[in-house]
């Protein structure tokens, strides 16, 4: 009977250690959650999207709702707007964002991938696209990224310039 007692002890001790390592778990995976811009679990975000969740350059995504209060509210920005599989956003992007920060040109970013409804709401035909907003409407925008190689068709970098320089408020 004695050894019957330990042995349940013993089985009811690793349950509960289990039950505690599980808990701990599941806290960790939460505040990824809740530190992800888009509030949800990483499973149900496309893998290219994954992999940029935590990548500086993409530190201005906003939600499409974030997006909707800025032009109600008549803001003056610039949206990026890109899609995290897509080949041109990804030579685009880590020169743009330290581009934009440095000239303090105030801006947001979309994630087209994830938002696939954006394509249409923002009359946008292809990623990545960079739209001016003066006082909550769109005046202009610049279509293409910088070429993937030397050489390549393309907006260059001097040309965002420009462009940011024109529009900033």
């Amino acid at each position: 009977m004695k050894k019957l007692l330990i042995f349940l002890g013993v089985i009811i001790v690793l349950f509960g250690g289990l039950y505690v390592v599980n808990q701990q778990s599941q806290k960790a995976k939460n505040a990824e959650f809740k530190d992800n811009i888009y509030g949800v679990d990483p499973s149900k975000l496309h893998p290219e999207t994954v992999k940029i969740l935590k990548d500086p350059n993409y530190s201005q995504t906003i939600l499409p709702a974030e997006l909707d209060k800025k032009i109600a509210n008549k803001e003056s920005f610039f949206v990026y707007f890109y899609a995290s599989t897509c080949v041109h956003c990804k030579a685009t992007t880590p020169k743009l964002a330290p581009m934009e920060k440095d000239m303090g040109a105030n801006m947001v970013m979309i994630n087209l991938e994830e938002y696939r409804k954006g394509f249409q709401q923002y009359n946008i035909e292809f990623t990545p696209t960079l739209v001016a907003y003066k006082d909550g409407a769109p005046v202009d925008k610049m279509v293409g990224g910088v070429p993937e190689k030397d050489g390549g068709e393309g907006n260059t970098l001097e040309m965002f310039k420009k462009f940011f320089e024109k529009y900033k408020v």
